[in-house]
């Protein structure tokens, strides 16, 4: 005798949905008018006599990729749903979409482009303290993504971790501590790219600056931080320009002169890090570097060195000193202890969360062959990270916000419903004993009481 009952299992059930639990995004894409805004966005592209709007085509493939769908192909998902997500073009069709769109280069990504940004105004008005900029500053940090290629494939190369692929650059706008966080720029590369290239980081910046509420594209509200990918002369020049006038906190290399004047800091002069709950970090310590250090770089910049015993195990770098790890970053923000400074720089590390994010969402593999239709593909990927990003902060709460688009898909996407028409109206009733009913009914109640596209 097994331990799982015994189950004969039949192809012709009727009325249960699979994936039901989509309909939250089905329901913010429609709330936010994400699909009014691309479909006008990609009218040019519409066919005379077309059955199948382009705009409903781009956004079912970025719901399927949100579902968890990695080829253009898995729109078939849902397809078999026409119930809750209406007619769904062909493979065919979906395919044909692509190449025009490649083909058009920086005209059709422009389009995407301003549509997604108008909706994101939209979005963050009525997010209200769940918004990013609830705190009036909005952080946008910038970092490089390997994604690996197992076919020959157009600019597809060997990377600098020896393994063959592209490098796309992103920039992903943090929603702090109680959110996750959404893409606001990716920049499709060769997989020798470089890391610290000042061009692409100023593209990558220019790009996401331009997805932002026009109130925070340029001034001292909006933060531009990086790693050491970002600290060079060009970029941070590019950040501090006249008119510009954006914070930064970006990473630096440390050069010779950066670890001689670390070798010179008193003793007295080094503060103690602190933890996000303000308790103090044990083992590691921040000081500020003033002189040679800071020739030639723009005036208002200051230089945090942080110094921390090394991990067990982890071996010491030639720019560490006295056995203790050293980095260093620079930034232009006055009045602030530089503990704090270095805690919002250290928090950089959410990059992380929002990289490993995409790579669940079909980031692991560019999927078409030339650049042009990649270019493309992550267009649809940010759509899909959008979604999974205003979806929690327009409808979850508490915990679920945080919760990550694998989570998502198991506890709340993957739940099946039964669809019910009564008064010419359709009803998804789902089963009360799934553990987050509550969750998905909830959620779904607070997208309703949003307002209506206008």
């Amino acid at each position: 005798m097994g331990s799982y009952p015994r189950v004969r299992v039949e192809g012709h059930g009727r009325g249960v949905v699979s994936q039901a639990g989509g309909v939250l995004l089905v329901e913010t894409v429609r709330k936010t008018g994400l699909d009014q805004a691309i479909s006008a966005a990609l009218g040019p592209w519409r066919k005379p006599r077309a059955v199948h709007d382009p705009g409903k085509i781009l956004l079912d493939v970025a719901l399927a990729v949100a579902l968890g769908g990695d080829y253009l192909a898995d729109v078939a998902m849902l397809r078999a749903e026409p119930g809750v997500f209406g007619p769904v073009a062909s493979d065919p069709t979906v395919s044909r979409l692509i190449d025009p769109l490649a083909g058009a280069g920086p005209r059709a990504l422009k389009a995407i482009r301003l549509a997604r940004a108008e909706v994101r105004q939209h979005v963050w008005r009525w997010a209200g303290q769940n918004a990013p900029d609830k705190e009036g500053e909005v952080i946008v940090d910038i970092d490089g993504v390997l994604v690996l290629a197992h076919s020959e494939k157009q600019d597809a190369t060997a990377t600098w971790k020896k393994t063959f692929g592209h490098h796309p650059l992103f920039a992903f706008v943090d929603h702090g501590r109680e959110g996750t966080g959404e893409p606001v720029a990716s920049l499709l590369r060769p997989g020798n790219a470089g890391s610290n290239t000042a061009a692409d980081h100023i593209e990558a910046a220019r790009l996401a600056l331009a997805q932002l509420p026009k109130a925070y594209r340029r001034g001292r509200q909006t933060l531009i931080r990086t790693d050491s990918g970002g600290g060079t002369h060009e970029f941070v020049n590019w950040i501090t320009a006249r008119g510009r006038w954006l914070s930064y906190s970006v990473g630096m290399v440390i050069t010779d002169a950066i670890h001689q004047a670390v070798l010179k800091v008193p003793a007295s002069a080094w503060t103690p890090a602190v933890e996000p709950d303000g308790e103090i970090r044990d083992g590691a310590w921040v000081a500020e570097l003033t002189g040679d250090c800071l020739t030639g770089w723009p005036k208002g910049m200051r230089l945090i060195v942080r110094k921390e015993r090394p991990h067990p195990g982890a071996q010491l770098r030639i720019t560490d000193a006295d056995g203790m790890r050293i980095t260093c970053f620079a930034i232009n923000t006055k009045s602030t202890p530089i503990a704090q400074l270095e805690l919002r720089h250290h928090q950089r590390a959410r990059a992380e969360d929002r990289i490993r994010a995409a790579r669940d969402t079909s980031l692991r593999n560019l999927p078409l062959h030339a650049t042009s239709q990649n270019g493309i593909w992550l267009e649809i990927v940010q759509i899909a990270l959008d979604l999974l990003a205003w979806m929690p902060m327009l409808a979850l709460t508490d915990k679920t916000r945080r919760w990550e688009p694998r989570r998502l898909r198991l506890r709340l996407f993957s739940a099946a419903a039964q669809i019910v028409t009564t008064a010419r109206r359709r009803h998804l009733r789902f089963t009360h004993h799934w553990p987050w009913t509550d969750v998905i009914t909830d959620a779904a109640a607070r997208l309703e009481a949003l307002p209506n596209p206008g």
